[in-house]
This record gives C-alpha cells, structure tokens and sequence, in this order.
C-alpha cells in the first residue's frame, strides 16, 4: 500500500476500492479481465485516488490474501486446547461472516484459487507447527486433507453452491478437527 498518511478520506478511498474490486471479481470472472479504467468507474473515484492507494490491481488482490492470512495465521498461534479450537473456528467464522460480501464476490470467481493455495498452505504449516509436539500419527496426511476439505467447503459456500450456513460449516469443521487431531 502506498498510502503514508492514514485519515477518514484515504479510509473511505481504500474501503470504495476494496468494494469495487471485489464486485467486478464477481461479475467478470477473472482477474486478469479487470481494469483500473473499470475499478475507478465501479467506485467513482479518480484514476489518480486509485494510484495513491494502489500501484495495480494485483496490489488489491495480495492486500485481501495478506489481511486474511494474519487473521487466521495469528488466531492460529493461540490454539493449545480442545476449547482453544472451538474459539479459533468461532473467530474464523466471524472474521468471515463480518466481510461476507467481499468474500462471496471474490470468490465466485477463478482467481481466488492462487489465493486459496497461498492460504491452504499456510494454514497447513501452522497446524503442523502447533500439533507435531503432541505426536499425532500420519499429520502429513491428515493436515491437507483437513485443510483442503475446509477450504473447498468455504468456497462452496460463498459460491452458494452447498445448503449449508457458515455455521453448519465451522461446526462440521470443529468435530472433524477432534476427531482427526485429538
């Protein structure tokens, strides 16, 4: 990000592009078929508001795959316990419920899978890091199918293509968590 200084118009500027970026995702299907002509359009700002925040449009795409990783990467850390899943699971739900919009439109289209892989392996790393000391067997087999598993699910939902709420979903997660890890 570009921007030094931070106040409530450079706030809104961000928020207007974020939104834009994430609608025209979803309506053109691909990354590679957006604009910065069509972006500063969507969010009726200038070209030169969108250069002070952003040097391209894979800048937007990288800022939401960073936001996102340090969210679930951090919350990560703290899982020690049984109880400490269940409240990591209820924190990712809430993250991703708060920016429901935004996730359902990024990711009805193609592009977020770099994104997802970029997340998947991340997540796999850390729950390696955090379950290894306890000695669970075959973790290298269960942590990406775990993971993978999630991950699709998620997708599947902001895709609308499953019946299940988020809710169903982070529960169903929780339990097969315990089953394959604790």
């Amino acid at each position: 990000m570009k921007v030094k200084g931070v106040n409530s118009s450079s706030i809104k500027t961000k928020e207007k592009i974020r939104h834009a970026f994430a609608e025209l995702l979803s309506e053109k299907k691909s990354l590679n078929k957006l604009t910065v002509t069509d972006l500063v359009r969507k969010a009726d700002i200038t070209r030169s508001a969108f250069y002070t925040h952003y040097d391209n449009l894979y800048e937007i795409a990288k800022e939401f795959q960073e936001e996102s990783l340090t969210i679930f990467v951090e919350n990560m850390k703290k899982v020690q316990t049984l109880s400490d899943v269940n409240l990591y699971f209820d924190e990712v739900k809430n993250y991703l419920k708060e920016n429901e919009d935004i996730y359902t439109m990024m990711l009805s289209s193609k592009d977020p899978l770099l994104f997802i892989e970029s997340f998947s392996k991340m997540i796999a790393k850390n729950l390696y890091d955090v379950l290894k000391p306890k000695k669970i067997q075959n973790l290298e087999f269960h942590i990406p199918f775990f993971v993978d598993g999630c991950m699709h699910l998620i997708i599947k939902h902001y895709r609308k293509e499953v019946p299940y709420s988020l809710d169903e979903i982070m529960d169903y997660m929780k339990q097969m968590f315990k089953r394959l890890f604790l």
